[in-house]
C-alpha cells in the first residue's frame, strides 16, 4: 500500500538533512589550498604505551572503554583527570565508574588540576547532564583514586621512560599536560605524540562560533601543548562531526547484549534527547571516541602536517585554532591536522571494540 509523506514528514526530514550537513560540512582546505588532507598509514602492530588525560563526559566515557577494550593494542599506563565538562569531583568519579564497566581495576586513575591554568574554569553540564554521564545507571566506583596528584604523577612516569615511548591523549581540557611540560620540560624527549580532540577550521567551534569546547576552556594549556615542540596530531571537529550519531546508528550497539553496549547506547539515547532540545533533530557529533580511534586504525582518517596555533587573547576568537595551510606564518608545521574520517569504519571499529568487552 502507498503511503503518503505527510508535509511534517518531509520538514523533519528536511531539517535533519539540514542539520547533518551544518554539523559535518566539508573542509574547504582541499579546494582552497594546496595542502590537502591524505591518508595515514596503518598503526604498527606493536602495542603502544599510552596515558589518557580525560574529563568523563559522555563521549569520553565511550572513548575510553573503546581504549580500555585493546590491551592488545593500548597498553594504557594510566588515566589522569582534567577539570572540563564537569568539576574535578565529578570527572574523577566518573573515569573510575567507565574504569569499572571496562573491567580494567588494573590502570590506576589519578586526579589533576581542579581548574585551568589561568582563568576561572566553565562546564558543560547542559550538554552531559548533572552527572557528566546522564543515561545509564551510575553506581559508585569500586576503587579509590591513586593518592599520587596527576601532574607529579605524569612527570615521574616520563622522566623514567625511554625516549619517544610514551604516547599521551588528551580527550578533555589540556591542563594537565601542560602543567606537566611546564614544570619539567626534560619530559618531553619520552613523548611519542600528544594526540588531542579539539580544534576546527572548516566548521566553527561548538562552544563559540570560533572555538571548540576543549581549548576554549583551557586555551593558555593548548598553546603550551602545540607549542612545545613535541610531535602533536590534532583530530579536529572538521573530522569529528562527520562522525553524526542517529537513533539507526545506536540501535547495534545496543544489540550487541553486553553491559558496554548497553551503556554506551543509554549514553546515546540521552544525546540524541539533548540534539532534538538542541536542534530540533536527533542527530549529533562524534567527538572523543574519534581520538582513540585514530589511534587504533589511523589508516581511516586523512590529515596534513600544518602549523597551528591557539588564539589566547582575542575579544570573539579566545580558543580558537589557526591553522596555516598557505604558510602565512613561515612557521614549520607543529601539529598533523586531521580532518576527514571514513565513516562507516569508524563505527565498525565502535562495534568491534565495545564487544569485546563485559
Amino acid at each position: 500500500m502507498h503511503h503518503p509523506v505527510t508535509r511534517r514528514a518531509l520538514i523533519a526530514s528536511a531539517a535533519q538533512l539540514a542539520a547533518g550537513a551544518a554539523l559535518a560540512q566539508s573542509h574547504p582546505a582541499q579546494v582552497l589550498l594546496g595542502a590537502a588532507a591524505a591518508p595515514l598509514p596503518p598503526a604498527t602492530p606493536q602495542p603502544r604505551a599510552l596515558i589518557i588525560d580525560t574529563d568523563p563526559g559522555q563521549d569520553d566515557a565511550i572513548a575510553l572503554l573503546m581504549a580500555l577494550a585493546a590491551p592488545d593494542r593500548l597498553e594504557v599506563r594510566g588515566l589522569t583527570v582534567s577539570v572540563g565538562n564537569l568539576p574535578l569531583t565529578v570527572t574523577e568519579k566518573n573515569t573510575r565508574i567507565v574504569r569499572d564497566w571496562a573491567g580494567r581495576p588494573d590502570v590506576p586513575v589519578y586526579a589533576g588540576y581542579p581548574r585551568p591554568l589561568v582563568r576561572e574554569p566553565i562546564f558543560a553540564a547542559d550538554v552531559h547532564g548533572k552527572t557528566g554521564m546522564d543515561g545509564p545507571v551510575l553506581h559508585e566506583p569500586r576503587a579509590p583514586l591513586m593518592p599520587i596528584p596527576a601532574v607529579t604523577w605524569l612527570i615521574e612516569t616520563l622522566r623514567a621512560a625511554e625516549p619517544g615511548s610514551i604516547t599521551l591523549a588528551g580527550l578533555g581540557p589540556l591542563t594537565n599536560i601542560a602543567a606537566a611540560l611546564n614544570m619539567a620540560p626534560e619530559i618531553k624527549p619520552a613523548i611519542r605524540e600528544i594526540v588531542v580532540l579539539g580544534g576546527s577550521w572548516g566548521v566553527g567551534g561548538n562552544i563559540t562560533p570560533a572555538a571548540t569546547f576543549n581549548f576554549y576552556a583551557d586555551p593558555e594549556a593548548a598553546s603550551v601543548v602545540f607549542r612545545s615542540g613535541v610531535p602533536v596530531t590534532a583530530v579536529a571537529h572538521d573530522a569529528a562531526r562527520r562522525v553524526l550519531v542517529t537513533p539507526e546508528r545506536i540501535a547495534p550497539i545496543r544489540q550487541l547484549g553486553n553491559q558496554a553496549g548497553r551503556v554506551v547506547a543509554d549514553i546515546l539515547d540521552n544525546a540524541m534527547e539533548y540534539a532534538v532540545r538542541r536542534r530540533g533533530v536527533a542527530v549529533g557529533p562524534m567527538y572523543d571516541p574519534c581520538a582513540i580511534a585514530y589511534l587504533l586504525r589511523p589508516e581511516i582518517f586523512k590529515g596534513v602536517r600544518v602549523p597551528v596555533d591557539i588564539e589566547t587573547r582575542g575579544e570573539f576568537t579566545t580558543g580558537a585554532t589557526v591553522v596555516d595551510f598557505r604558510g602565512y606564518t613561515r612557521r614549520k608545521p607543529n601539529a598533523l591536522w586531521i580532518s576527514e574520517v571514513d565513516i562507516e569504519a569508524f563505527y565498525a571499529l565502535l562495534q568491534s571494540q565495545l564487544a569485546r568487552l563485559p
